[in-house]
């Protein structure tokens, strides 16, 4: 994903770019940093989306299109006065330093111990310090951790939060899932909302066939993180109530590639099976809200 900002960040003409992440290109190292600096130049950029977008169909533009996505959605809670802002799974993510207004809330980033010492590294080397804004809380999501964690840093629970939990959860058990939505549930004030992202269900049992995904299993097997975890679109709304949730919108590819690349969108295709999702926590005593956020648009 560093990768596809880094890319669109060089993208010409620059009125052509759906953002720009100036900080994409730090993270990466050894060939794809290479890959990233070969797109700076006009024709070598174009050929270098051709050959990921045909070895890795929808991956790059579904991508992108997800960023911008879910950057609106935050300048959304940020115009709406969201006090506190956590990153779950921050690896690589870059929006408490580029997107304006989140300088001046409290943004809490989790992830793995070793990923973000990696990441602090490259920030420090990047900026030249770590901003006094972000509170880096070193955790193991598939360890059930995140209560405690989070505590410790100093989360707020009743401040209106936003949680972020984006190419997280297939990676995760189905139990890492529920405790951490259960979490955000309980522990989020009322208003409070969580954006994530998920795979459909049946791309993992193979009850349903996806285009374009030939060499995607083969890459991951390579990679060591297999995906383990996915969800039925059908089934969200009525999943997410279960756990004290709401469900504001649910999309897929085909459709945030729609909103922000517009007709040329129509030529695109692959990742239809990656979804996001906004969810938020119920008030008090309020009834349950069932199915009815399930066709709901941003």
């Amino acid at each position: 994903m560093a990768l596809f900002r880094a890319i669109e960040t060089c993208r010409r003409p620059p009125r052509a770019r759906l953002f720009v992440d100036s900080l994409a290109r730090g993270f990466l190292g050894g060939s794809l940093g290479v890959v990233a600096d070969l797109c700076r130049l006009p024709l070598l950029g174009t050929g270098v989306e051709r050959v990921i977008d045909h070895r890795w169909p929808g991956a790059r533009t579904s991508g992108v299109a997800r960023t911008r996505l879910i950057d609106d959605a935050m300048r959304e809670a940020l115009r709406d006065s969201f006090q506190q802002f956590v990153i779950l799974g921050a690896g690589f993510d870059s929006r408490a330093y580029r997107l304006p207004g989140l300088a001046s809330t409290r943004v809490f980033e989790v992830d793995h111990p070793a990923t973000l010492a990696m990441k602090k590294e490259r920030l420090d080397a990047v900026l030249g310090a770590l901003p006094r804004h972000v509170t880096f809380v070193a955790v193991d999501l598939d360890g059930g951790e995140l209560a405690h964690a989070l505590g410790v840093a100093g989360f707020e629970p009743r401040s209106r939060s936003f949680f972020l939990w984006e190419g997280v959860t297939n990676y995760l058990t189905s139990g890492a899932v529920d405790s951490t939505l259960q979490y955000v549930a309980v522990t989020g004030a009322p208003g409070s909302r969580i954006l994530f992202t998920y795979v459909h269900r049946g791309l993992l049992n193979g009850s349903v066939v996806f285009a374009g995904t030939e060499h995607l299993f083969a890459t991951l097997e390579r990679s060591g993180e297999p995906w383990t975890f996915g969800l039925e679109p059908a089934e969200l709304p009525a999943y997410l109530d279960e756990r004290g949730l709401e469900l504001v919108w649910d999309l897929g590819a085909s459709e945030y590639r729609a909103r922000y690349m517009g007709p040329a969108a129509r030529r695109m295709a692959g990742y239809e099976f990656y979804r996001a999702a906004m969810a938020e926590v119920r008030a008090i005593g309020s009834a349950s809200a069932g199915a009815t956020g399930a066709g709901a648009q941003p």
